[in-house]
């Protein structure tokens, strides 16, 4: 299967990408102290940013799934310890998966939450749930894992849900009832988390407000950094 188009702009690496393209969670990857750490979690963001680009830019479902195949494809790649195909997420992260010792079975339900993405259906309120828990919400407790592997890293899930429904709410105000219940079991759940492993949720505390100024925005996250709160 041919590789997909990699939105890497020349001369940029993944940092510098997830900066671009996926702000909040690159400005919440800055109170990571641990280089390699940082560079572990922003692999994480990279993979999943891959992922969630496959249903945007296809023009049709196969072709999504087409996608999404050639990231089943790499992780198999990855676990069985053959030659990793060359795409910069892709070797990104079978490094963290090397590093950190993570599981198949999670990487792949990032995978294959996406497929709903590609049905144009609207989600039902479960269905809405799921997708974000499968989603933002793993990945926030993947990257605890990595941030602090003696936390209990699902405390992160319902922080990185809150963020992935919190990104919907601009163009389905109708979610917000939902997106107030789980933001609301994020800011409990988040207090169980190590000062360490509080960067993989730190993120939320952005989700569900109107687009403020970067000063404002780095604030805010520093405040719930500071207290260990979103």
């Amino acid at each position: 299967m041919s590789e997909p188009d990699v939105p890497v702009l020349e001369g940029e690496d993944l940092d510098g990408l997830i900066r671009r393209v996926d702000p909040d969670r690159w400005l919440s990857s800055r109170f990571i102290g641990d280089l390699e750490a940082r560079a572990d979690v922003v692999a994480l963001y990279a993979f999943d940013h891959e992922l969630a680009r496959a249903p945007r830019v296809a023009s049709n479902a196969l072709l999504g799934e087409m996608r999404l195949t050639w990231w089943r494809e790499a992780l198999e790649e990855i676990f069985e310890g053959r030659h990793v195909r060359h795409h910069p997420a892709a070797q990104a992260l079978a490094q963290t998966v090397a590093r950190r010792g993570l599981a198949r079975e999670p990487l792949e339900t990032l995978i294959d939450a996406r497929y709903r993405e590609l049905d144009p259906e609207p989600m039902s309120e479960a269905e809405l749930l799921d997708w974000a828990r499968d989603t933002g919400g793993l990945v926030a407790q993947l990257a605890a894992q990595v941030l602090d592997p003696a936390s209990e890293a699902k405390m992160a899930l319902a922080g990185g849900s809150a963020w992935a429904l919190g990104k919907r709410l601009a163009d389905h105000p109708d979610l917000r009832p939902t997106f107030l219940k789980v933001i609301h079991a994020a800011r409990s759940a988040s207090r169980n988390l190590s000062v360490a492993a509080f960067p993989a949720v730190a993120h939320a505390a952005l989700a569900g407000r109107p687009a403020s100024n970067d000063f404002a925005r780095r604030l805010r996250l520093t405040i719930a950094v500071a207290r260990g709160k979103i």
